[in-house]
């Protein structure tokens, strides 16, 4: 079980049993914060806090227990607000599907978000082009759509090719034709229109920055969400979405919509997903690797680590590679990891909605910008 304990400041901070320690690497990350002092530093944010500061957790969380369940894990401190849709739906009664369809809808529907959904930032030609795939663990279903424009919410489309084709994967006009014939919602491609704001709107957003120097309000210019669910039978599902790359090359794709890239789901071990560059993810199939370490009997937030360091050993860029993961169990536990430190990630389940920062496996720090942002 993973009880939350109310600290007397009114944070919280998960409480981890001493048993059922999970496999560490002989060299793990360091970390300078106790226990002790991590009680008197407190601050998981709980319902209204993900304004609060996160922490990082002393050690790996013990496993949410089965009463707990469900739970969703999710990437940045934007996906509380999507765990907690998510959750909603499924104690309304919803499937896992639903549950993954709803909570990213919330996300590609924030007109504030620059990195996913139709407010993302456009391609190098002034369109915006999303990308977004889903999972479900028992069947091993698997749907993804790439490049497809004008299309709200392209996680929907993800899922109706899963569920209404043959196929997995359907990319850029064929997508969104299939997308309108589903009936989704859309909207009208003005891409010279939408280009010519975008670049008002940038400028503007820039000269603001310029005056006020205030980094603390560039937090939430970070790129995809990626959303995975462990049901209460121990089914698991997940999803992910973005816009990608601002100022990518037209027809770009980054691993977001790519199967064991952006996202995977093994509903026999756990499932893991990814945020950042995604060239550098896509290289090395870097979810598939997460869930194959947990498959090796790695804790969730060990797989993640591990997989950077192997990323980053192949890796012409070492360990400035901007990659980061979540990743959750069969078993309830989960873990997140980033390749700097400062990773933001969410977790949710019965009770308890909070935003935790992940170890990092470099000496960088994230900074104002995720993976997808960077002026590369």
């Amino acid at each position: 079980m993973m009880p939350f304990i109310a600290h007397r400041q009114s944070g919280f901070i998960p409480h981890r049993p001493t048993v059922h320690q999970p496999h560490r690497s002989p060299n793990p990350p360091a970390m300078n914060l106790t226990r002790r002092s991590l009680l008197h530093r407190g601050t998981l944010a709980l319902a209204a806090g993900s304004s609060l500061p996160a922490v990082r957790a002393a050690e790996p969380a013990a496993a949410v227990a089965a009463g707990d369940l469900p739970l969703i894990v999710s990437t940045w401190p934007f996906g509380k607000p999507a765990n907690e849709a998510a959750l909603k739906s499924l104690l309304g009664g919803g499937s896992l599907l639903d549950a993954v369809e709803q909570g990213i809808h919330v996300t590609e529907s924030d007109p504030k978000n620059a990195s996913v959904g139709l407010g993302g930032i456009p391609n190098a030609a002034g369109v915006v082009q999303l990308d977004a795939c889903i999972m479900h663990g028992p069947g091993h279903q698997a749907g993804s759509v790439a490049a497809i424009e004008g299309i709200v919410h392209p996680i929907s489309a993800a899922r109706r090719v899963m569920e209404k084709t043959p196929h997995v994967m359907l990319v850029g006009e064929g997508a969104r034709l299939f997308a309108l014939e589903q009936g989704l919602a859309s909207v009208p491609l003005d891409t010279t229109a939408a280009y010519a704001a975008w670049r008002k709107k940038r400028a503007a957003e820039a000269e603001a920055a310029a005056r006020e120097a205030d980094p603390e309000k560039k937090k939430e210019n970070h790129d995809t969400i990626a959303l995975l669910v462990l049901g209460t039978n121990g089914d698991i599902a997940g999803g992910c979405s973005t816009s990608g790359w601002g100022g990518k090359l037209p027809g770009r794709v980054g691993d977001s919509p790519i199967i064991g890239g952006g996202l995977y789901v093994d509903n026999e071990v756990g499932a893991a997903g990814a945020t950042g560059l995604g060239e550098n993810v896509m290289r090395y199939c870097g979810s598939f690797l997460v869930v194959e370490l947990m498959r090796q009997g790695l804790h969730p937030e060990e797989a993640c680590l591990e997989a950077i360091r192997r990323i980053a050993k192949k890796d012409p860029k070492g360990i400035d590679i901007s990659v980061s993961f979540v990743a959750l169990d069969k078993k309830g536990r989960f873990g997140a990891a980033g390749s700097a430190n400062g990773f933001q990630y969410s977790v949710t389940h019965r009770g308890s909605s909070a935003v935790l920062t992940a170890p990092g496996v470099g000496p960088l720090d994230i900074g104002p910008v995720g993976g997808n942002r960077k002026d590369q």
